[in-house]
């Protein structure tokens, strides 16, 4: 099935699924950051502290995905998505308009949770499961979500920062939002809950944290995540070690948004025509010919190597992601897993942070950090290999294949 053919017959879902994960640009980083110095005068905190209790909640929020998300293998789409959605636009008041610390630093919380957190496990639970063996076009065109949000909302808060402040600005995106979701719901055709009670869900024989597959798998999937997120933070140390200009960084990094739309693309399509287990032994390459680039080469060329890399991977990753997890343990159990997943790379992403925060403090060059980012990255891969020889040579089953 084609791009075109599966928005024609299946675009309400799709719809769903899509906004669903541009939704949760409102808790990710790249967003909130936008409002960093706004929010730290709001909380009357320096910058060190609104750093740490951002990587607590983020933390936190981890946490209760873990023991949220699963939930989805049994409870209806619609009401999952109705109380995430309450509990973001609670999130937003709370930290917009709270004068108590306690209280702001909630809804923060609650931002991160439901955005980052929920809202995209949602989106990509939702891809993965209803869609059958065309789950990796799926995937791609919700995952196309995530760039679209970094292209158009980065300058859209530039202009409104302009006329508004910053407190209305959330207001005006919240309201966007509600818009946009009461007019998919009464428009679209949502998903039934799936066949299966509470209480059998809530004692699967399905546990990806007690199954070794999924730690070797793992590594693989959070190698990259890790990797950006440190050179988001970090981007003027790695601009001065590897002798770049600060501009070629803002550009580039526009250009790892765009490099994500096609990454994502393709990566669907690939899933469905040649299969997980086969993309996903070398989706990783053009990011490690990235590091490579970089280490050796350096200056502007290593800046738009890993941005351009990176957007790539990071494009074609969900859909590779989504299709393992099914795999591995059925679509049915896809919400219990995709926690499990979530839930890891958000940890991981939280404590890079100060990983990365050490190791510059001790004088460690920026290329040296690339460098054993590069080494991982190739333990990661042979680390999966055991468990992508499994996939490969067990037959998928029937009933994931089916289209809904």
């Amino acid at each position: 099935m084609s791009y075109r053919r599966l928005l024609k017959d299946r675009c309400g879902l799709l719809g769903i699924a899509f906004l669903a994960v541009f939704s949760g640009n409102m808790g990710q980083s790249f967003f909130i950051g936008l409002f960093q110095r706004p929010l730290t005068h709001h909380l009357e905190i320096g910058a060190g502290t609104f750093g740490t209790l951002y990587s607590i909640v983020s933390l936190i929020a981890g946490f209760i995905v873990l023991r949220l998300g699963p939930s989805l293998d049994w409870v209806s789409p619609r009401r999952f998505a109705l109380a995430v959605l309450t509990g973001l636009f609670a999130g937003v008041l709370l930290m917009t308009l709270s004068p108590w610390l306690i209280a702001a630093v909630l809804g923060l919380g609650l931002v991160r949770l439901c955005g980052q957190g929920l809202l995209v496990h949602l989106g990509f639970t939702l891809a993965g499961r209803e869609f059958g063996d065309q789950r990796g076009q799926a995937v791609g065109v919700a995952s196309l979500g995530m760039p679209l949000g970094e292209i158009v909302l980065t300058p859209t808060v530039a202009l409104l920062l302009v006329w508004l402040g910053w407190r209305e600005a959330w207001w005006l995106f919240a309201l966007v939002l509600i818009v946009a979701w009461l007019l998919l719901t009464l428009g679209a055709n949502w998903p039934p809950a799936p066949q299966v009670t509470a209480a059998e869900a809530r004692t699967p024989t399905v546990r990806p944290l007690r199954d070794a597959r999924f730690w070797r798998l793992l590594p693989l999937l959070m190698i990259l995540p890790v990797t950006m997120t440190g050179i988001f933070l970090y981007q003027a140390q790695m601009t001065d070690d590897l002798g770049a200009a600060a501009a070629t960084y803002a550009l580039a990094l526009a250009g790892k948004g765009l490099a994500r739309i096609p990454g994502a693309l393709m990566g669907g399509r690939w899933v469905d025509q040649l299969g997980e287990q086969r993309l996903g032994r070398w989706y990783q390459l053009p990011f490690a010919l990235a590091l490579v680039i970089a280490l050796t080469v350096g200056g502007d060329i290593a800046i738009w190597a890993l941005m351009l890399g990176g957007g790539l991977v990071v494009g074609m990753q969900e859909p590779v992601a989504n299709s393992l997890m099914v795999s591995l343990w059925g679509s049915e159990h896809l919400g219990r897993a995709r926690a499990a997943l979530s839930a890891s790379i958000v940890f991981a992403t939280g404590l890079s942070p100060a990983a990365f925060g050490i190791l510059l403090d001790l004088d460690t060059g920026f290329a040296t950090l690339l460098g054993g980012m590069l080494v991982l990255l190739v333990v990661s891969w042979l680390l999966a290999q055991g468990t992508l020889s499994e996939i490969a040579r067990r037959p998928t089953p029937r009933e994931w294949l089916r289209p809904s």
